[in-house]
Formats: structure tokens, C-alpha cells, sequence
């Protein structure tokens, strides 16, 4: 398997512990639950950021800018 494979697979895997942590936060009927969530949440965003940026730094992430037409017509929308 290829580099850029497993740092999409780990990425993938990342953004659904991120998932499943905030809503483990959301849904925490406890203080201390919801600490422990928010936690790992923000430990797993952490990691998340981390291996997007080496991605992006090697070129294996690529985003499309929106067009300025798109935008305005949602800026339009939900502006009413």
C-alpha cells in the first residue's frame, strides 16, 4: 500500500473519532463524561490537523475554491 493510501485511511479514521467524540460530548450526561469527550475530541482534531497538513504539504490533498457565484447565491439564501 502506498504512502498516500494509509495517510488517507489514517485521515478517514481520524475525522470518525472526531465523530464519535462529539457526539459522546453532546450527548455526556455527566460533567465529567462530557470533559472526557471534549478531551479526546480536541486530541483527535489535533492529530486530524496534523495529518492533513503533512497531506497538503505533499500535495495529496487537494481543495477546489468555491465559485464566487456559489457563494453569493448561499449568502443569498440564508440570508432570508
Amino acid at each position: 500500500m502506498e504512502d498516500k493510501d494509509l495517510m488517507e485511511k489514517e485521515l478517514l479514521n481520524a475525522k470518525s473519532a472526531c465523530d464519535l467524540y462529539m457526539h459522546g460530548a453532546v450527548e455526556s450526561t455527566t460533567a465529567e463524561a462530557h470533559t472526557a469527550f471534549k478531551e479526546a475530541l480536541n486530541t483527535s482534531l489535533d492529530i486530524q490537523n496534523k495529518i492533513y497538513n503533512l497531506m497538503a504539504e505533499r500535495g495529496w490533498y487537494s481543495t477546489d475554491l468555491a465559485e464566487q457565484n456559489k457563494i453569493n447565491q448561499l449568502r443569498q439564501k440564508y440570508s432570508n
